[in-house]
């Protein structure tokens, strides 16, 4: 896999959105995929794709939200994000890993 995006605000708040009474971050598997999505959804407008690694995720959880926030995997930019397939933190660890190695 390639590398990850999350979006990101230039204050450093990140596009999150909430299903069922948690929030989750939409990730994406290409720059282009993040940009198509933001033309898509409305709500991301302010927000700009950057690489999501190890260390923003630590930044996430050290911050306390951690607990709070789930992920999930966006495979086609043009879907509710709603409907995204839902990642757990080990997979999102081994995907990071991954991209990293590769």
């Amino acid at each position: 896999m390639s590398i990850i995006y999350a979006m990101r605000r230039a204050n450093g708040d990140w596009f999150s959105h909430e299903v069922n009474g948690r929030l989750r971050i939409p990730l994406f598997h290409t720059m282009h995929d993040a940009f198509m999505s933001r033309l898509y959804n409305f709500g991301m407008q302010p927000f700009a794709p950057v690489t999501f690694d190890a260390r923003l995720l630590k930044e996430i959880d050290s911050k306390g939200a951690g607990r709070n926030v789930d992920f999930s995997i966006i495979d086609d930019p043009f879907v509710n994000l709603k409907r995204a397939e839902l990642v757990d933190r080990s997979r999102l660890s081994l995907l990071m890993r991954n991209a990293a190695s590769g």
